[in-house]
C-alpha cells in the first residue's frame, strides 16, 4: 500500500495522548458503610469490571476512529507503480512495411491497426507515433486523425534495431516517469531475432498482428534469357511459397497495352518466357493476380535502344578486337603512335593500347586525365617494350610497377569470379577444368596491389585492375599467347567495355544503391532529372566531359517506369521495383521473449498498460471504517451496562 500524501501519518503519534491519560488517569472513590455489605461488595466487583471493560473498548474504538480519520487524509492507494508522483510518456511504432498488406481476420493489418488507434486511444491523450516513414512527436489522435487514414504502405522497411532506437529517441530525459513503448507489427522474420531494449526504463509492448494465410506468389526476377539479331528473350521467374501450387496468368504490357499473355503451371515450372523484337523500346511491365500481398505483384522493366560506346585502339594488329566490337553496340576506331591525335581522347569511354614500345609523358597524361573523367583504359605491354616507359605509366596511377620480362611458359588458371567483368551470367557456374590459356613471356609485378582478376598458375596476375586502369601482364599477340584463341577474350573486353559506360538495366530496386551513365554533353550549370507521372526528382549526378553518372538510392519512393530528362528532352528511360525481402511472409518466435508484454490486439496492449498504472484509491473505506468504529462506540455505550 502507498500513500498520497505519506507525511501526514505522523498525526498516528498524537493517538499516544489518549492512551497515556486512559493509563494515568487516577479516579477516587468514597466508602459508604452499610449494615449488611455482603451483597454489596459482589455488585461492586462486577460493576468495576464491567466500567473497566467498557472503558477500555471505548477507547479502542476511539483510537481506531482516529487512526481511519488520519490515513483516509494520507490518501492511501494500490498500485504497481508511484503513479501518483511520476508523469507517463506513449510512444507507437506502427510498422507500415508491405507484409502488412497481408488480410488479417478483419482484413489488411495496416488499416485494421489504424482503426484499432483510433477507437483505442481517447481524444486528448498525449503521446508520439512513429512509422517507417513519418514522426509525429507530442500530438493527440484527433490531430493526426487524416494522416492515420491516409498512411500507405513503405518500402522503406525500417530494422527492427533501427525502429526501437528511433522509438526510444521521442521519449523525454526526465527521470520518474512511466515510459511505455507500444510497438506495433506483423514480426516478420528479417533474418535476426528481435533484440533486447536495453533501456530498463522504457516498458515494451508489443502488438503481434497475424496474417490468416501466409501464403504468397509473386514476381521474384526477371533477365534477358536469350538475344539473336532480331529477338529477345525475358524469362520472368515466379514464386509461390504456399504447400498447394497452381496455374496463374502472366501478363506483359508495354505502358498500358497487353503485349502478352501466358499461363504458368506453378507445379512443373516458375518462369515465364516472353520473346519481344529487338531495338525496340519498351516501357513495359508484367504482372500476376494474388490475393494475399498486391506490391510484388507487378514487375516494371524498361527496354532501349543501347547507347552505342566509343572504343579507340591505339596500336597495330587490332583486328581481334573489330570482332568483339561490333558496329551494333559500339563504335570503335583505332590510330597508330603515328598520327595519335590527343583531342579523339574526350569522346572516347574505353581506350585499348595494345602493345605500344614506347610511352610518350604526354600520352601518360592525357591518359590520366581521361581517367579522371570515369573512363576506362586497357594496357597489354609489347615484348619490346620499354619498361622504364611502362614503370612511369603505372606509377603515374598508384599501380604495381613490373619487374623485368620473364621468358618462361605461364599457364592461365585462375579467375575471379567475383570481379564485375565476370560476375553478370559469364559463367553458369565456376569451371575448374577449362582449356588454359598460355604466354611464353610475361611481367612480373613488383609488391603487386592491384586487384587480380586473372591469374598465372603462380598467383602472379595476368590481368589485374587499378581503380579505371585494366592492365595485361604480357603481349598478346598470337606468337607469345593463345589467349586470342579462347573464348574467354571476348566476355573480358566486351566487359570491360560495358564498364566504361554503365547503361542502364532492365530494372533496379529501391532503396539499394543503384548507378548508370547517361551519354549525354551537358552545359556547365545543367542537371538530369527523373520522372513519371508520379513522381520528380533530381537524382545525385557526377558529369564527365560526355557522359553523366548517376546514383539513387531511396528514391523515387513508387516503382514504376521512368524517364531521364535534360529540360523536356528524354534521354533514356529506367524502371524501379520495390525489393521482395518482404515478401517471405515468415514470422519471429516472440514467445521466449521475456522483456515485454505480448498482445494480440492494440486494445489489449493499452489495456495491459492501465492495468499497470492503475490506482485503486483507499481513502473511502477508511472512511467507511471509521463510520463503522463511531456506530460501534455508540452502541458500547448505550447497551453496554
Amino acid at each position: 500500500m502507498q500513500f498520497k500524501n505519506p507525511e501526514l501519518l505522523y498525526a498516528l503519534f498524537l493517538l499516544l495522548i489518549p492512551i497515556i491519560v486512559h493509563l494515568f488517569q487516577l479516579r477516587k472513590f468514597k466508602t459508604e458503610y452499610f449494615t449488611n455489605v455482603a451483597l454489596l461488595k459482589r455488585v461492586q466487583l462486577q460493576t468495576r469490571k464491567s466500567a473497566k471493560i467498557k472503558k477500555w473498548l471505548t477507547l479502542l474504538t476511539r483510537l481506531l476512529i482516529l487512526s481511519a480519520i488520519i490515513i483516509a487524509f494520507a490518501q492511501p492507494f494500490f498500485s504497481k507503480t508511484n503513479a501518483f508522483k511520476v508523469k507517463e510518456e506513449t510512444v507507437i511504432y506502427l510498422d507500415n512495411s508491405f507484409s502488412m498488406q497481408a488480410k488479417g481476420e478483419h482484413g489488411d493489418l495496416l488499416k485494421r491497426a489504424v482503426n484499432d488507434l483510433l477507437n483505442t486511444i481517447e481524444d486528448d491523450q498525449i503521446f508520439s507515433l512513429i512509422t517507417n516513414t513519418s514522426t509525429y512527436k507530442n500530438t493527440t489522435i484527433k490531430a493526426i486523425k487524416n494522416d492515420l487514414l491516409e498512411l500507405d504502405y513503405s518500402s522503406n522497411q525500417l530494422e527492427y534495431k533501427t525502429a526501437l532506437l528511433k522509438s526510444s529517441q521521442l521519449f523525454t530525459k526526465q527521470e520518474n516517469t512511466l515510459k511505455h513503448l507500444v510497438f506495433i507489427s506483423d514480426f516478420q522474420n528479417r533474418g535476426t531475432e528481435f533484440p533486447v531494449l536495453k533501456d530498463s526504463t522504457i516498458s515494451l509492448n508489443k502488438v503481434v498482428l497475424k496474417p490468416v494465410n501466409k501464403s504468397n506468389t509473386l514476381i521474384d526476377s526477371l533477365f534477358v534469357s536469350k538475344k539473336t539479331a532480331n529477338n529477345i528473350q525475358l524469362t520472368a521467374v515466379i514464386k509461390n511459397n504456399s504447400e498447394t501450387a497452381e496455374v496463374i496468368p502472366v501478363s506483359l504490357y508495354d505502358n498500358e497495352t497487353l503485349i502478352s499473355k501466358i499461363s504458368v503451371d506453378l507445379n512443373s515450372t516458375n518462369n515465364a518466357v516472353f520473346t519481344l523484337p529487338t531495338n525496340k523500346t519498351i516501357e513495359g511491365k508484367i504482372t500476376i493476380e494474388d490475393a494475399n500481398l498486391a506490391f510484388d505483384n507487378t514487375l516494371y522493366f524498361s527496354i532501349t535502344k543501347p547507347t552505342k560506346i566509343n572504343v579507340l585502339a591505339v596500336g597495330t594488329d587490332t583486328n581481334y578486337l573489330k570482332g568483339i566490337f561490333t558496329e551494333d553496340e559500339f563504335n570503335f576506331s583505332t590510330l597508330t603512335t603515328n598520327n595519335l591525335d590527343y583531342a579523339l581522347f574526350d569522346n572516347q569511354q574505353l581506350i585499348i593500347l595494345n602493345e605500344l614500345e614506347s610511352l610518350p609523358s604526354t600520352l601518360i597524361t592525357a591518359l590520366k586525365d581521361f581517367t579522371d573523367k570515369g573512363k576506362i583504359v586497357v594496357f597489354i605491354p609489347s615484348n619490346n617494350g620499354n619498361i622504364a616507359d611502362y614503370n612511369s605509366f603505372l606509377q603515374r596511377f598508384n599501380a604495381s610497377i613490373f619487374n623485368a620480362l620473364n621468358k618462361q611458359e605461364k599457364r592461365i588458371t585462375s579467375i575471379n569470379y567475383a570481379h564485375p567483368i565476370y560476375s553478370d551470367g559469364v559463367f553458369e557456374k565456376q569451371v575448374t577444368n577449362f582449356q588454359y590459356p598460355k604466354v611464353n613471356v610475361y611481367f612480373n609485378h613488383q609488391n603487386n596491389s592491384n586487384l587480380k582478376i586473372l591469374q598465372f598458375e603462380d598467383g602472379q596476375s595476368f590481368l589485374s585492375q587499378k581503380g579505371n586502369l585494366f592492365i595485361f601482364n604480357a603481349p598478346l599477340n598470337k606468337d607469345n599467347s593463345n589467349f586470342k584463341n579462347i573464348n574467354l577474350i571476348v566476355p573480358t573486353f566486351y566487359n570491360i567495355a560495358k564498364q566504361s559506360l554503365n547503361t542502364s538495366n532492365l530494372y533496379y530496386t529501391i532503396g539499394q544503391l543503384n548507378t548508370f551513365d547517361i551519354a549525354v554533353n551537358l552545359n556547365k550549370d545543367a542537371v538530369l532529372k527523373i520522372e513519371n507521372n508520379n513522381q520528380s526528382f533530381i537524382p545525385q549526378q557526377r558529369y564527365f566531359n560526355n557522359k553523366v553518372s548517376i546514383t539513387t538510392t531511396d528514391l523515387p519512393e513508387i516503382a514504376g517506369n521512368y524517364q531521364v530528362k535534360s529540360n523536356t528532352e528524354i534521354l533514356d528511360l529506367v524502371s524501379y521495383n520495390y525489393n521482395r525481402n518482404e515478401s517471405n511472409l515468415t514470422y519471429l518466435n516472440l514467445k521466449n521473449n521475456s522483456n515485454s508484454n505480448i498482445s494480440n490486439t492494440i486494445e489489449q496492449a493499452f489495456n495491459t498498460i492501465k492495468n499497470e498504472t492503475k490506482v485503486n484509491e483507499l481513502w473511502k473505506w477508511f472512511v467507511i471504517l471509521a463510520l463503522v468504529f463511531l456506530i460501534i462506540e455508540m452502541l458500547i455505550l448505550k447497551y453496554f451496562k
